[in-house]
């Protein structure tokens, strides 16, 4: 619903000369009946022909009239209105008219001017018989040129001598006695399968993909009616099947009927097919509600919009939350009349900062809010506030979810201070608590962080979401990270079950008791890859990627997302969601058992009707699915987002599908999206194994004062043992144990490089690490070792001459006290460890320490190790050279960067030449241009062993220049000084 730019520079030169010298901008308020997202009513005055007011054609659609008020703010003489339709004066544009003036909203007497406006593409202008004095400008459209229900105005002008008016923001208010036309469900269905009949090709292209083949659309598919009254088929065969199978006798005969007259209606007849097809789907509703998986009558749900703004990191900052929704239960939910309750319609806050307070979303229609992406809402404040990620006690009797006010300063605080959030206490989602039955609602966090995705343990103790760890995403913008933490059941003595130095969302609890979630996991990586499933202890143990971390983009879906243990299965579903956008898209299977092939090996799909958003051009049809078994899913879904229809994006009901494609839908809320279909019926609970480790209770954010890290020990069986081979005659005689630093500055203009960009992942910031030391291997492959406890950290493989031959491109941690065994250096998974009756060399003796490295390693300097050997044997000579060889001095500083390292960076290692694992002995040093000219000699330089290593140590560290994020130690860095990062 553009214009074209050419097109709309002459609408701006017309409107700019319709007769008035623009002297002075005032901005108005805008009221509107009825709005489309994205196409509110104060774009009807903001100046740009390319945006457009437009009522809304689906979820609230409403006959005439329509209706836009205009607060001037002050009384002016007002001479007539210039009115401009959409392109080509299409869809919306007005035919009958009203134009009202006067100084009460609510009684503007008699129209000043009535009549019928031309159609035409240019604008009108509309002269009153005589100028009107007065502050309210109301024009109402009574009819539209095609006799639709719709309204639109491209711009639209009050005729005021020197001055022009534009809309600050609008609001809706709807007419008196307005009556929405809500879309038939059935109709939606049918005109979604006869999407899919055409677009049997993509169902081809996953068949081999998919869980069920009764999901896809086959060649003998004439239209929806055959798709339906086979997948029914399909259902009505596994209810029989089942334990307690209901008789089904009589829908069963009634489908026969019904597919015996699909015979006789022509597919060409669409009345017929169609009046066939709801036939044929009420059938189906009867059948799919005599499950006997549905033993529940209560379904646990909220109400929200989606985020403003489209990016798996922002979608859960409170900053770009739309106020709306609330907590409710469907009771009844599979009867002719759910009934819906709103658990905290007389719920008050009993303990915590909004003590005495309601918790509410306000109204349905939240404000036109927009969010820049680096911190900053702008748009006006609205009563209520913005609710997510419920979660229902194992004995089904108390509720956790997230909530955030919508009000305070809406900017992105920037500093560097570990101890403080970076957005205002209202601006943030904080955990609550409350009873099913709206009783004891309590308050369980706070703060200046957002706190969300509460999670029930089999301990008693709840798992969360939080940015208290600190810290921002590498690849751009202002992105505060958030990582997995618990804490008590009262919201105290919090700890930090992931040091991550990146996101992570969505923890569930496993059958045997641990935590599923997902993690963006992305070091010297591409930042769209790898957001995959990983799993840890209730205690934050042995923390590790489930599969998929090392899948190429195009192979997998982007994210998988609210990932989710089937009963009786060791299966579990998930969301394959989009990078930049939302956690919605398609549903898949994932088999763990099934071994990792970086690709779809493990993975099938429920939902082929829809490809995984982004990487594969699927759409967020599908989310938040609550699994009753391999085959029966609740979720929420929207037919326009899965056909990209227009309409009201994101209006997402709660259904039940099923792997058969087969989707019911259970109950709609046609203003507001509802998300997180829980079953409130009690389930057992998983074991609890109990804590091996000493929680991290000093974390940041937790308010407990930061202790000595600890240790935690780690013993590696074989080194050799690899997924790759390594090349010939390798002899492995120590680990590098390396600390990864979370970034902490935004990265969206950082301060400083921490150095040049690694190919292949040039869209982040390469990560800080330092080099704690090394550690030695035995000559049969086995380490024991100590490391700090609650560090996240990578190792790499050193040679005899300690450089690299091998190095993780993801990191890991160890909690207090934790004893981490691994099997090899990115060994095959799935498989035993191998075979052998020897005892490890390395657990002959106590755990090794690790020893330290060289000055300017840790932290990390480019200035400390690497300038200080040119300086002695490389400045003086290039710079006294008659031909003027590259400049291997400290200045001048370039980019932020000594000379000598901009001058070295042709020949330094950046470029891993494979954009996910590190091929052994083609990385680093070894791979450098520059360590290539050293050992052929150059010149009469000799270096000691020290100094070789130095260098060589820069290029196995991805030559960094940085080991400090923060401008004042990058300053101090430069100057060689020794400067630690906030974030440790």
């Amino acid at each position: 619903m553009k214009i074209g730019k050419s097109a709309a520079l002459g609408w701006l030169l017309v409107w700019a000369a319709m007769g008035t010298a623009a002297e002075k901008v005032v901005t108005v308020q805008v009221q509107v009946d009825s709005e489309m997202p994205g196409y509110e009513g104060y774009r009807a005055m903001d100046g740009d022909p390319e945006t457009m007011w437009h009522t809304d054609c689906r979820a609230y659609e409403t006959s005439h009239p329509h209706e836009i008020l205009v607060d001037l703010g002050a009384v002016y003489e007002i001479s007539g209105f210039g009115y401009l339709p959409r392109p080509g004066a299409g869809n919306g544009t007005i035919a009958q008219y009203e134009c009202y003036v006067g100084n009460d909203p609510k009684d503007l007497g008699k129209p000043v001017v009535a009549g019928t406006l031309p159609r035409q593409t240019a604008q009108t202008v509309v002269k009153f018989p005589a100028a009107q004095k007065g502050r309210y400008l109301r024009l109402r459209a009574m009819t539209e040129v095609g006799g639709n229900p719709w309204t639109s105005i491209a711009e639209l002008r009050p005729l005021v001598d020197g001055v022009v008016f534009r809309a600050g923001g609008s609001v809706v208010v709807r007419l008196p006695g307005a009556t929405r036309k809500l879309p038939d469900e059935l109709e939606v269905q049918f005109a979604a399968l006869q999407h899919d009949v055409r677009n049997i090709a993509q169902f081809e292209r996953v068949a081999g993909e998919t869980f069920r083949q009764e999901a896809l659309i086959l060649r003998s598919d004439r239209d929806p009616v055959d798709v339906v009254l086979r997948r029914t088929a399909a259902l009505l065969a596994d209810l029989k099947r089942m334990p307690k199978a209901p008789d089904l006798s009589g829908p069963e005969a009634e489908l026969a009927r019904l597919r015996d007259q699909s015979q006789k209606i022509d597919v060409g007849d669409r009345a017929g097919r169609l009046a066939l097809f709801k036939e044929v789907c009420r059938v189906r509703r009867r059948i799919a509600f005599a499950n006997p998986l549905l033993a529940f009558d209560r379904i646990l749900f909220i109400k929200r919009h989606r985020a403003v703004y489209d990016h798996m990191c922002d979608q859960y900052y409170g900053i770009t939350a739309q106020p709306g929704g609330g907590l409710y239960v469907l009771e009844d939910a599979f009867g002719p009349q759910p009934r819906v309750r709103d658990v905290l319609a007389d719920a008050v806050v009993q303990r915590g900062r909004l003590k005495g307070q309601k918790l509410t979303g306000g109204q349905s229609i939240p404000p036109p809010l927009a969010y820049d992406g680096v911190g900053n809402l702008r748009g006006p404040d609205h009563e209520g506030g913005s609710f997510l990620s419920p979660d229902l006690s194992y004995d089904a009797k108390t509720i956790l979810f997230a909530y955030v006010e919508c009000k305070g300063d809406k900017g992105h605080r920037h500093h560097t201070d570990p101890n403080r959030g970076h957005w205002d206490e209202g601006r943030c989602y904080h955990i609550f608590k409350v009873n099913v039955d709206g009783t004891g609602l309590e308050q369980l966090t706070d703060g200046t962080w957002n706190d969300f995705d509460p999670c029930w343990l089999p301990n008693g103790r709840i798992a969360f979401i939080t940015e208290r760890r600190g810290g921002y995403l590498r690849c751009g913008r202002v992105c505060p990270t958030y990582t997995l933490y618990d804490m008590a059941a009262d919201g105290s003595d919090m700890t930090a079950l992931s040091v991550h130095e990146t996101n992570e969302w969505h923890p569930s609890v496993t059958h045997d008791g641990r935590i599923l979630y997902t993690r963006w996991d992305y070091v010297d990586r591409f930042g769209c890859t790898a957001h995959h499933p990983w799993i840890t202890s209730l205690d934050g143990r042995d923390s590790r990627a489930v599969q998929g971390n090392f899948a190429p983009r195009n192979a997998r879906p982007d994210m998988e997302l609210d990932c989710r243990v089937i009963p009786g299965s060791s299966k579990f579903v998930a969301t394959a969601a989009p990078h930049h956008g939302q956690a919605f898209g398609s549903l898949v299977l994932i088999d763990p058992r099934v071994e990792d092939d970086d690709a779809m090996g493990p993975i099938k799909r429920i939902t082929p009707d829809v490809g995984f958003p982004e990487s594969q051009g699927g759409r967020e049809a599908y989310g938040t699915a609550w699994p009753l078994s391999e085959d029966y899913y609740l979720c929420v879904y929207d037919a326009t987002m899965a056909c990209g229809a227009p309409g009201m994006a994101g209006n997402y009901g709660i259904y039940l599908v099923d792997s058969w494609g087969n989707k019911e839908l259970i109950y709609r809320d046609p203003l507001i999206a509802c998300l997180s279909p829980i079953p409130l019926v009690p389930r057992p609970a998983p074991p609890a194994p109990p804590a091996l480790v000493k929680p991290f209770r000093d974390a940041p954010g937790t308010g407990v004062p930061p202790a000595e890290p600890g240790q935690g020990t780690l013993t590696v069986i074989n080194t050799y043992d690899s997924l790759k081979p390594w090349p010939p005659g390798t002899k492995i005689k120590a680990l590098r144990v390396l600390q990864v630093l979370p970034m902490s500055v935004p990265s969206g203009g950082p301060p400083h490089e921490t150095g040049a960009r690694i190919a292949l992942a040039g869209d982040s910031v390469v990560p800080v690490r330092h080099v704690l030391g090394t550690v030695p291997v035995e000559e049969d492959g086995s380490a024991h070792f100590t490391v700090p406890a609650n560090r996240e950290l990578f190792f790499q493989a050193l040679d005899e001459r300690g450089m690299a031959i091998q190095s993780m491109r993801s990191a890991t941690y160890l909690q207090k006290g934790e004893h981490l065994v691994c099997q090899g250096c990115h060994e095959r998974k799935h498989r035993a460890p191998l075979p052998g009756n020897r005892e490890l060399l390395a657990l002959r003796r106590a755990p090794s320490t690790i020893r330290p490295d060289v000055d300017g390693s840790a932290p990390f300097s480019y200035p400390r190790l690497v300038q200080p050997v040119l300086d002695r044997h490389c400045v003086k000579c290039h710079a006294e050279h008659p031909k003027k060889p590259i400049n291997l001095a400290r200045e001048p500083i370039q980019r932020r960067w000594f000379a000598s390292y901009n001058s070295l960076l042709p020949y330094a290692f950046t470029d891993y030449g494979n954009n996910l694992r590190t091929n052994p002995g083609q990385f680093g040093a070894r791979a450098a241009k520059l360590t290539k000219i050293l050992e052929q000699g150059h010149y009469d330089v000799k270096l000691s062993d020290e100094e070789f290593h130095r260098i060589t140590l820069w290029l196995d560290c991805c030559s960094m220049f940085y080991g400090v994020y923060e401008k004042e130690g990058g300053e101090a860095q430069l100057q060689g000084l020794v400067a630690r990062p906030t974030l440790e």
